[in-house]
């Protein structure tokens, strides 16, 4: 579901070094496109015949927040309105470099007691402003 009334947002915690912040907004990314095809992966032709993909068809704002502001807006997110897409970055997935194992991980903890570097979310526009509205734009 990406109506007109969507939105989406990446939310990072801006004191991370840069490679990381750079990683926590392309792998949150990477987490909204592929739950939701539909914002992006259109392919266009240019006037000399060239194909490619789209980025996004929607505006992705990279907005600011504290560790502690980021799991708060994370726990108020979920659970998610039908439709809407949360994907948490916590910290300590910076440590696992073996997918499984990060899966086999998140059974035995707790989102509310994790550092969260970002969250990407797309849903419903109300709902978004609700989360960010207060959120200044990552500069």
């Amino acid at each position: 579901m990406t109506g007109e009334d969507w939105r989406v947002a990446v939310i990072v915690e801006p004191g991370l070094l840069a490679g990381e912040l750079a990683n926590t907004v392309a792998v949150l990314s990477i987490g909204l496109g592929a739950a939701a095809p539909a914002l992006a992966g259109a392919r266009l032709t240019d006037q000399a015949g060239r194909i490619f993909h789209v980025s996004a068809n929607k505006p992705v704002p990279v907005l600011q927040a504290a560790a502690a502001d980021l799991r708060s807006l994370l726990l108020k997110a979920l659970p998610a309105p039908d439709g809407a897409l949360v994907v948490p970055f916590p910290r300590f997935a910076r440590t696992l470099h073996v997918y499984a194992e990060y899966e086999a991980s998140i059974p035995e903890r707790d989102l509310s007691r994790e550092t969260i570097d970002g969250v990407g979310l797309a849903g419903p526009t109300k709902w978004i402003r609700s989360l960010t509205g207060s959120l200044k734009l990552l500069r």
